[in-house]
């Protein structure tokens, strides 16, 4: 097997249920009181900041949409009147020194994928960094920042907040039911019943949903949909500015024999390779692990014809794209319902955070 079919190996393999798996139950009964004991000790040592914190994240392995969710959040929160900053990780990066704020002319070998992308597409200012708290207080201090926003982070409990929003795909769920290494789960589904919102991406299965409703765990959750937006060109690096149709998309030729290539380097390739199909574009795919770093050499046999890809893939190939390579820009579209939640948390900003003290 080789290094790129891997990681989604196993994610298939997880989400499926293979009976093999079951194998590893032990060694993830273990690791899930590790969890637990880990998240005891944290907690206990978290410290109120002086901004409400959101943190976005999920209970499982994989691409969710956390960071298109992050990005409406703080476009929402900016046409509020808010000053948002987000804290991220910044996997797949390495900055020569944090917290580390990202920018719109941050290398993305330095700043990670999704933090450059929010960087880009919500021009809000960014920092990343394993130490979550630091980069919090560099958001405060050095930006003026009066609410923060964490990408992922749920079970980083050092980091104390206010409201936790719970990011689901609605497909997948929690596969087998199974935390790591014999499953997805970082954590137990019933973490769902302390988050303040859960978000499904996508639309539950009838099968899933008799399932879920035994469970009483997603009765409230909010139901999201990637809206399709337009095409951009990737190395022109115009994040945000239309610049071609879905409809009318510039560089792919008509003629059936002309071939079309897409790629993808995300938590769940099937997704963005579903929804092309739907646009009515038929391409040659192929998947890549989430936030695989992509060089010119990995692209060689695509050669000069169009190239389509998602945003998050397009902030790594963009110094060395070619004229007919094109990301896709999406949104998330969010119901009333959610928007009138997160109203309410924000009249209500002097709530006691959450994980601030050992009780």
């Amino acid at each position: 097997m080789s290094v790129n079919s891997t990681e989604s190996f196993w994610l298939e393999a997880w989400y499926q249920g293979r009976w093999w798996l079951w194998l590893l139950w032990p060694l993830s009964v273990l690791l899930k009181l590790m969890a637990r004991l880990r998240r005891n000790a944290q907690a206990s040592k978290a410290q109120p900041l002086a901004v409400p914190v959101i943190v976005v994240g999920n209970i499982t392995l994989g691409g969710t949409g956390k960071t298109p969710v992050i990005i409406s959040l703080v476009q929402y929160l900016r046409e509020k009147g808010y000053r948002p900053g987000v804290l991220s990780r910044g996997y797949g990066g390495s900055a020569p020194s944090y917290p580390y704020l990202v920018t719109a002319d941050s290398p993305v070998f330095e700043s990670g994928d999704e933090p450059l992308l929010i960087a880009l597409e919500a021009k809000c200012p960014v920092m990343v960094g394993a130490d979550r708290v630091a980069s919090a207080n560099a958001l405060i201090d050095e930006h003026q920042c009066d609410v923060l926003l964490s990408d992922d982070g749920l079970q980083h409990y050092r980091l104390s907040r206010q409201w936790e929003i719970c990011v689901l795909d609605a497909e997948r769920l929690w596969g087998n039911g199974l935390c790591l290494p014999a499953g997805p789960l970082r954590e137990s589904p019933a973490r769902l019943k302390e988050v303040d919102s859960i978000v499904l991406n996508g639309h539950l299965s009838v099968h899933r949903s008799a399932q879920l409703q035994a469970l009483s765990l997603l009765e409230s959750a909010h139901a999201m949909a990637l809206t399709p937006r337009s095409w951009h060109r990737v190395s022109e690096n115009n994040v945000g500015d239309d610049v071609c149709t879905l409809g009318a998309l510039e560089g792919i030729d008509e003629q059936p024999s002309h071939k079309v290539f897409a790629i993808t380097g995300i938590g769940n390739p099937k997704r963005f390779f579903t929804t092309l199909s739907r646009l009515g574009l038929n391409t040659q795919n192929r998947s890549f692990p989430d936030h695989y770093a992509f060089d010119a050499e990995d692209l060689n046999y695509i050669g000069d014809d169009p190239l389509l890809m998602t945003a998050k893939d397009a902030v790594k190939c963009r110094g060395f794209a070619k004229p007919k390579w094109w990301y896709l820009s999406v949104s998330a579209d969010l119901p009333d319902s959610f928007w009138a939640q997160l109203d309410e948390f924000l009249s209500a900003q002097s709530v006691v955070g959450k994980f601030d003290s050992a009780g």
